[in-house]
């Protein structure tokens, strides 16, 4: 009998997740409602089912698709548009791809009579559970378009940063790849054709020129070598990744990295300020939105203390009193989060923590790569002098020899 690994809501409001047996999906489904859990994602568990998805190249919704359907989707509501036509209105729209099909079924679900958030529920790989439960607030709530707005900024927030990001990578990749081309080139073609006149002097080489015909001989007759460790190694990085400790010691030692360490936590702590603040503003209640926000950050060290976060605020302890235990948390958002509790403005204050921290990641990131831009010319500079001296120093010693 085939298992299935699932995710679901209890009646609580939890998530539970979970394997079980069943001839099929549908009665797999059968099972969790007849428990009382409402099904959030179903899917049959195979032997190779880590390997396919350390192998997927499929195409996904990206961020920016996705804020764009959250923005016309508040501007819809806000016009008073009825769900069901919002949804038809937005699938017409959209071009044939992944958004179309999603959108297509949400519709369809919302026409047998549910709600939107538990349309969107269904589609846990495009709507994750913090986008789910803010809709589901802002439906409870009566201000749905208010939160679709809100959630619509996040996401473009978001974007933002990751563009910025790449932006930033551009070059220095770039420099990297054309300078290991270069090297690449010199090492495999020039190299080999200069070698046959040193070979013919018999005369002593220097040791870098040495080195570096070993290295072009090495280059040239086991290429496979390197190339097969390159190739392999994403996708081995990727299957390895689905294993919780070693994705916790990744996480780990991402922190303790000179630099990108602190670069890392600013993010982390941006996202984490932004989300809660998101949810806590959209009316869920603060121990489901600390579930949910832990379980955006994909750092699994902070996950872990978010955790036992939960569990000291859940009796009764403060936020920010809670945060203050552990290193991972500055004083500036300790602070802020108290300032918040005391004042009745938690939310607010934590957005204005996610914005601070996200515009200090922005100009350590300038500023990096503002220094790495000429260390990597020198770097290339010296590679090259590298090679260019290996090859004038024998030839300078022969014009010894002969005179």
């Amino acid at each position: 009998m085939p298992t299935y690994r699932y995710k679901a809501y209890s009646s609580a409001g939890a998530t539970v997740s979970g394997t079980l047996e069943a001839e099929s999906e549908r009665q797999a489904m059968a099972q969790l409602k007849g428990k009382g859990l409402l099904p959030r994602e179903v899917s049959e568990e195979t032997a190779g089912s880590g390997a396919q998805r350390a192998f997927s190249f499929k195409r996904g919704i990206t961020t920016a698709e996705l804020s764009l359907f959250t923005r016309r989707l508040a501007t819809l509501v806000a016009s008073s548009v009825p769900l069901f036509e919002a949804m038809g209105s937005l699938h017409e729209q959209e071009e044939s791809g992944p958004l179309k099909q999603v959108l297509a079924r949400v519709r369809d679900r919302i026409a047998e009579g549910a709600s939107l958030s538990r349309a969107l529920a269904a589609e846990p790989k495009i709507f994750g559970e913090s986008f789910v439960s803010m809709v589901s607030a802002g439906e409870a709530s009566g201000a749905l378009d208010a939160v679709l707005d809100r959630l619509a900024d996040f996401l473009e927030e978001q974007e933002q940063v990751k563009s910025r990001v790449v932006s930033a990578l551009a070059y220095p990749i770039l420099m990297v790849l054309v300078g290991g081309g270069v090297m690449l080139f010199l090492l495999t073609v020039v190299i080999p054709k200069i070698v046959v006149i040193f070979e013919e002097s018999k005369a002593a080489l220097p040791l870098i020129t040495v080195i570096l015909i070993k290295l072009s001989h090495f280059l040239r007759g086991w290429w496979w070598i390197p190339a097969g460790l390159a190739i392999g190694s994403v996708p081995l990085y990727r299957s390895a990744m689905q294993r919780d400790n070693l994705r916790l010691k990744r996480d780990q030692l991402l922190l303790r990295l000179p630099v990108a360490g602190g670069m890392v936590q600013h993010l982390l702590l941006s996202r984490f300020a932004r989300v809660l603040g998101l949810l806590l503003s959209s009316g869920v209640p603060i121990i489901r939105a600390l579930e949910i926000t832990s379980e955006v950050l994909v750092n699994r060290v902070y996950r872990g203390f978010l955790r036992e976060v939960m569990e000291e605020v859940s009796q009764g302890g403060s936020l920010s009193g809670s945060l203050k235990k552990s290193r991972l948390f500055p004083p500036m958002l300790v602070h802020l989060a108290g300032v918040g509790e005391r004042g009745g403005t938690l939310e607010e204050m934590l957005l204005k923590a996610g914005t601070a921290y996200e515009r200090e990641f922005s100009t350590r990131l300038t500023r990096l790569m503002g220094l790495m831009e000429p260390l990597l010319v020198l770097g290339m500079g010296l590679a090259v002098g590298v090679v260019v001296m290996a090859v004038l120093l024998p030839i300078f010693e022969m014009n010894q020899l002969i005179k």
